[in-house]
């Protein structure tokens, strides 16, 4: 079974920052891509930013671009994501989703709240 777990949301400003880590445990070996994605209240869950982790590509979803910088750790089986300049419309919960071998796994979820 593949485990993950995210950290790093919380509350701030908006122009603020936050850096969120996702870290995968378990059953993780083989692992295609990990991502995030988010869902604000009302909404339906939507893509933020995704890279695999062999060779380079990274995508991210266009109203992220220029703000937001996935990376990844091959080691820890980790993935973060580093969020700045944020605005309320980025108010949501966040989830990890990673690709593997073992087919397609998700998080808890981490709240990111940004006030106006």
């Amino acid at each position: 079974q593949v485990r993950l777990e995210e950290s790093g949301g919380g509350l701030v400003p908006a122009g603020g920052s936050l850096r969120l880590a996702c870290t995968a445990s378990g059953r993780a070996a083989g692992i295609y891509a990990m991502a995030w994605h988010r869902q604000a209240p009302g909404k339906e869950r939507e893509f933020v930013a995704r890279i695999r982790f062999a060779g380079h590509e990274i995508l991210y979803t266009d109203s992220v671009k220029g703000r937001f910088n996935i990376s990844r750790d091959r080691v820890k089986n980790a993935i973060y994501l580093q969020m700045n300049n944020l605005k309320p419309e980025d108010t949501a919960v966040y989830y990890c989703r990673l690709d593997g071998v073992t087919g397609a796994h998700w998080g808890q979820g981490t709240q990111v709240t940004v006030s106006s």
